[in-house]
């Protein structure tokens, strides 16, 4: 086990600075610095301010130096400075970033819940049109953008019935529609690889024993087949953390929410490169981070992989 997230560990760390040095030469392969980028709108800025900008900012150091100096920043959890601010990139990313994480943690929660929420009732349902309508409403729940569900929801609970406002107020209905608009679309490809995943476990033979033995079908599906699915439906969850960022971001933009999406729209508009660096390597970090968290609790649905030293969703686990 010691040796298995030894190497899950230096995999993460490895793709992390993979996605440094990726953001880094992106960078470095736009037509100008950073700073003249940032100051290209504005006509007062002379030369020599430009000069003594780029030089405070260290953009004015030869390529391996910078890089070198940039990456032994991050160990020490620097990300440079906002040149929009002058404030520490990480100072300006972690003022608002609690928010964006209850956010999405919220959503991920309430996705899981409704995925699983999906998928027992379309496995359970006696009847056939039952299952089919539950089983066509995650290709519908994917197919909805989350700008479109959040504007639609605005315009309905707060202009047509006023039951929420359309700034944040702090009410249970500023924080619960936006957690609902994200779950929505981050809920569907976890349930539809989660159904599929029960069909492949209902095809074992383990399953014809338990229901020879008297098993009513939702003791089977509570104690055995959900467990023997939930390891592909965990890495489409781990993949989905990207669409979960991203959604947060437009979550919080449509309902006016401070947090990394604010942050965004603003880094994007100022041309604030080394802020949009921060945020792409704290998104890259966070995504690697979380499916680090599933490759270390696939042991645990499956001892085998420790034995094999595969990686992936196992197979179904026989009960």
């Amino acid at each position: 086990m010691a040796a298995y997230i030894a190497r899950r560990i230096g995999q993460a760390l490895l793709v992390i600075w993979l996605a440094y040095t990726l953001v880094f030469l992106a960078v470095q392969l736009l037509p100008n610095d950073p700073v003249t980028i940032f100051l290209s709108a504005d006509a007062a800025a002379d030369p020599a301010t430009i000069a003594a900008m780029k030089a405070q900012y260290g953009y004015d150091q030869p390529l391996l130096v910078q890089y070198a100096s940039q990456l032994a920043g991050l160990f020490r959890g620097d990300f440079g400075y906002s040149l929009a601010s002058g404030q520490p990139v990480a100072e300006r990313i972690g003022a608002v970033v609690g928010s964006t994480l209850l956010l999405a943690t919220s959503a991920f929660a309430t996705a899981v819940v409704f995925a699983v929420v999906l998928v027992a009732s379309a496995t359970l349902a006696r009847r056939t049109w039952l299952k089919r309508f539950i089983v066509n409403l995650p290709p519908l729940f994917a197919a909805v953008p989350v700008f479109w569900l959040g504007l639609v929801l605005l315009q309905v609970l707060s202009i047509q019935f006023g039951v929420m406002s359309l700034f944040p107020d702090g009410s249970f209905a500023s924080i619960a529609v936006p957690v609902l608009v994200l779950a929505i679309h981050v809920s569907a490809p976890i349930a539809q690889v989660l159904l599929k995943s029960v069909e492949n476990v209902y095809a074992q033979p383990f399953v014809d024993v338990l229901r020879a033995k008297g098993a009513s079908e939702s003791w089977i599906f509570f104690r055995h087949t959900l467990k023997n699915a939930a390891a592909p439906a965990m890495t489409i969850s781990g993949i989905t953390v990207g669409t979960l960022l991203a959604g947060s971001v437009i979550t919080e933009t449509v309902f006016a929410r401070s947090g990394l999406g604010q942050v965004v729209l603003q880094s994007v508009t100022a041309q604030d490169v080394a802020l949009v660096q921060g945020l792409v390597l704290l998104t890259a970090t966070a995504f690697v981070t979380v499916n680090l968290v599933v490759d270390l609790i696939y042991p645990l649905l499956d001892p085998r992989i420790l034995k094999s030293g595969t990686h992936g969703a196992p197979r179904a686990l026989v009960a």
